[in-house]
């Protein structure tokens, strides 16, 4: 497994997106909120990460959560049958330690299978 997360792997551009968002599916594990759509095309999972500022003002907690979200993705992608657009949104008030986020994204992830 490449325990890597390349830019092949990051969901970019306004339509990707807009589809994701206007055709795919959700639900909660935690802390984390997945939207989710099969991949129409072949080619790894690709993914995006918010944190709303609403809940986070100061811009280097938001970035600590997306460091924090991307890396507990990044080492457990292998648990994926499929490839999947995700879209994971940061849904607590408060800074979790990474250990609860990496919980909830196997919760996450286990339930995309």
């Amino acid at each position: 497994m490449d325990a890597r997360l390349p830019k092949t792997e990051r969901l970019s551009g306004a339509t990707a997106v807009a589809a994701l968002l206007e055709h795919g599916k959700h639900f909660q594990a935690g802390c984390l909120r997945c939207k989710y759509m099969p991949r129409a095309d072949e080619g790894p999972s690709r993914i995006v990460v918010s944190v709303p500022k609403r809940s986070f003002k100061r811009a280097v907690k938001r970035n600590l959560l997306k460091r924090r979200i991307r890396e507990s993705y990044r080492r457990q992608k292998g648990l994926l049958a499929q490839p999947w657009d995700l879209l994971i949104v940061y849904t607590s008030r408060e800074v979790l330690p990474y250990e609860a986020i990496f919980a909830d994204m196997t919760t996450l992830l286990e339930g995309l299978r």
